[in-house]
């Protein structure tokens, strides 16, 4: 009989979105069992490094750039994955994602890939600065962007040198960084400021997200190492 209400008891608690230690939300089991680590839900920054770990703010649920936060770093390396994540663009909105960089702030310039996030919405022919580019190297193939103030949902899948990015729905890049053979020089013959040809950049490393000096909203973070 005691097993009976107790078991009770628990069924009313999750039905009410009531947890205690020990017992996992359906998300959660759920979440585990298809592989996805959350790395923010809207209520802690536990799987990210400090300081900026406590200088990023969450306002409402929402991942929010600070002055003076700095670049935040996950703890954790991942090599292959496929990352989701939403992000919310102002006017001046400068930001970027970063992929694979060992060395995280020591390094993130020459040491990471860059998936560009900016304000440019209403570009009809975005460039390699524009939302959802691999920064410096590759625009995205169409214009994806969400107006200012709304949410971009973006999707970035990185197996080898293999690089996807979907935003919105749509397939914007679709990379293969074997083809950046020559440092300081993209495959179309344009020039970048890498130091590193792209096909040689580390295979393992920290995701990070830019601070840039502008505002910028994150939501939904969640990675699926492969």
């Amino acid at each position: 009989m005691a097993t009976r209400v107790v078991s009770a008891v628990l069924l009313i608690a999750a039905s009410m979105g009531f947890g205690y230690a020990g017992v996992a939300t359906a998300a959660e089991t759920s979440g585990k069992q298809s592989g996805w680590i959350v790395l923010f839900d809207g209520t802690d920054l536990n799987a990210w490094q400090e300081p900026s770990a406590k200088r990023w703010k969450i306002v409402d649920g929402v991942l929010t750039w600070d002055k003076g936060c700095g670049n935040l770093w996950t703890k954790e390396q991942y090599g292959d994955f496929i990352l989701e994540l939403e992000a919310k663009c102002a006017k001046d909105t400068n930001s970027g994602v970063f992929l694979r960089s060992p060395q995280g702030e020591k390094n993130w310039l020459q040491g990471s890939i860059e998936i560009q996030v900016l304000g440019s919405f209403g570009k009809q022919k975005p460039g390699k600065h524009d939302m959802g580019s691999i920064y410096d190297c590759l625009a995205p193939s169409v214009a994806a962007e969400k107006p200012l103030g709304e949410w971009n949902a973006m999707q970035i899948d990185f197996r080898g040198n293999k690089l996807k990015i979907t935003l919105n729905g749509q397939l914007i890049i679709d990379a293969d960084l074997d083809q950046w053979t020559t440092a300081g020089k993209n495959p179309d013959g344009t020039p970048n400021k890498f130091t590193t040809a792209y096909k040689d950049m580390a295979k393992r490393g920290h995701l990070g997200l830019q601070d840039h000096g502008q505002p910028v909203w994150y939501r939904n973070i969640r990675v699926k190492p492969l």
